[in-house]
Parts: C-alpha cells; structure tokens; sequence
C-alpha cells in the first residue's frame, strides 16, 4: 500500500512540474505574441513611433521603443539584454557572436533608406557644401567657412558614419563635438551662424511642434556628391528621390534586427513595418521607403496649351 501511495505522489508531482513548465511555457509564448521592446537608433525615433501608433490601433498589441545611441545598443546586445533592434546597419560577425553560440539565426528586414543631414543657419548665405570639406575639418584641416560640426550625440550613428567616412577614430572635441539630442542640434544651429549640424533627416521632416520654430530656423545644405561621382558639379539635398537613387552621399540604410530566436510580436512588427501600410508611413515621414515605387514631380511655372 505505501509503495502504491508513494508511486502515485511521484507520478502527481511529476505532472504538476510538467504542468508549471507548460503553464510557463504558455505564459511566455502568450507574452511574446503580444508585447516587444525594440531598441531604436534614435535618429529614426520620430517614424518608429509612427509606426507603433497605427500598428497598435489595428491590433491588441503592446510594442515599447527605447531609443537608445548607436555604441549603447551595441552595449546591451554584447551583454545580450535585447534582441529586437532598428540601426543604420546590420551587425558585425564579432558583434552578434553572442547570439551565434546560441545558434540564433538573425531576422533582418531593411525598411527604409534614410540620410544624415547637414544643416546650418538661416543667416548662413551657404545653401550647398562640398562633402570634402566636411571630411578636410574631420581631419583636424582648416576650413575657413565652417567653425564646428555639430552632432546629436558623441555615441550616435551619425558621428560612427561620419568618422568611417573620413577615416578618423578620434575627433577634435573643441570644433567637432556632441550635444545630448538631435533636437538640441537643431536648437544650437537656429542660434548660432557659422556652424553645422549634423542630423538624421527624419528629425527636419518630422518635428514635434515645440521644435518648429527652431526648424524653420535652419536650413538643409545641399551636399556634392564626391564619394559616388567625383566627376559631378551638381550638388544633392536629402530628399527621398535622390536618397533612393543614391544621388545624395550621406544615406544610409535602417533595419529592423530580430535576435529572439523565436516566432513573436516583434516577427509581426517588422512584417507590418516592411509592409504596403508600414511603406506608407515611411514615405509620408520624409525618408524614402524601400518597396514603393517613388515619383518626383516637377511644377512648370507655365502650362504648355498646345496639343
């Protein structure tokens, strides 16, 4: 008789345990299905919300943005604390290797082709600049029109692109130096001649309203393209034409990152995002998205009458 009692408790303990591992099992799989944190490099952040706002109206779903710098993103994934990321870039072989010894593979999507920004002063009589230049006074070179580069953040995307671009790993802090935000950027260039900064474009397409006045107050300097066709005398703004075409010099391309390892909320943002609704969002924000097909349209000061 006990051994009868005693093999029923072991099987009656047995099943509760598989029953909580299950339970637990559920929990977590109900969890990933419908709540997702994704790390944003926040030069992208203005689009990204947009996205979230119509992505939740349509679905019971809770989707949380962290913008973070570029290098601290990095951070955390080394230390593996998230696996949903927006960035300008896909990892390294080095940088996912944590994820790798998992035997995880990624889930990359691009969704859009953005473009940095190089914005000045009303004030400034300069509408265009010549990316060598930019690259000359990264280089610790004098250039009488510029006093300083202005960047959002000393850990962001935009100081990493510019650094590769002009082949530098330190930066002259007293004339090249970071703020804390883009939107503090675009405050200091509203109010000081002679300087430029350097920004996502999403931050002057889409402004929050409190910053309108401080945008309208800068201007976007039209960039030669020296990097893709040094023969060029034309000189390209960051619209979403040329940032598609890659007429423009400083794009770039933005991913959406999936380390997870498992089918989740963050699958079916990145399909929403990639997709015909998620496309729209893009273009309408000002960057150029990848799967719609873009028009440029030109206005003619007079109208042709004849047939």
């Amino acid at each position: 008789m006990k051994i009868i009692f005693a093999s029923f408790v072991l099987v009656f303990a047995f099943f509760m345990i598989h029953s909580c591992k299950d339970k637990k099992e559920q929990e977590a799989l109900e969890a990933r299905e419908t709540k997702a944190t994704f790390y944003i490099d926040e030069t992208v952040m203005p689009v990204m919300e947009d996205q979230v706002s119509v992505f939740e109206s349509e679905r019971e779903a809770k989707v949380t943005l962290v913008p973070k710098a570029e290098t601290e993103i990095l951070a955390m994934v080394q230390n593996q604390e998230s696996g949903l990321l927006v960035m300008s870039r896909v990892l390294t072989e080095g940088e996912q290797r944590a994820f790798t010894n998992k035997k995880i593979v990624p889930k990359i999507t691009q969704i859009a082709i953005d473009g940095i920004a190089l914005i000045v002063n009303t004030k400034s009589n300069d509408t265009v600049i010549d990316l060598q230049n930019i690259v000359d006074f990264m280089q610790g070179k004098s250039v009488p029109l510029i006093k300083g580069l202005v960047f959002d953040n000393p850990n962001s995307s935009t100081i990493n692109h510019m650094k590769t671009l002009a082949s530098v790993k330190d930066i002259d802090g007293k004339n090249v130096f970071a703020l804390k935000t883009s939107n503090e950027v675009i405050k200091y260039i509203s109010e000081n001649d002679g300087y430029i900064g350097v920004v996502g474009v999403n931050w002057m397409t889409q402004p929050m309203p409190d910053m309108q006045k401080y945008t309208d107050a800068v201007r976007v300097l039209g960039v030669k393209n020296v990097k893709t066709m040094p023969n060029s005398a034309e000189y390209y703004k960051p619209s979403q034409v040329n940032l598609a075409e890659g007429f423009y010099p400083l794009v770039r391309k933005i991913y959406m990152l999936n380390y997870e390892g498992a089918r989740g909320l963050g699958t079916g943002f990145a399909t929403f995002v990639a997709g015909e609704v998620g496309q729209k969002i893009i273009l309408k924000s000002g960057l150029a998205p990848v799967r719609l097909e873009l028009r440029e349209v030109k206005v003619r000061k007079e109208i042709d009458n004849q047939k």
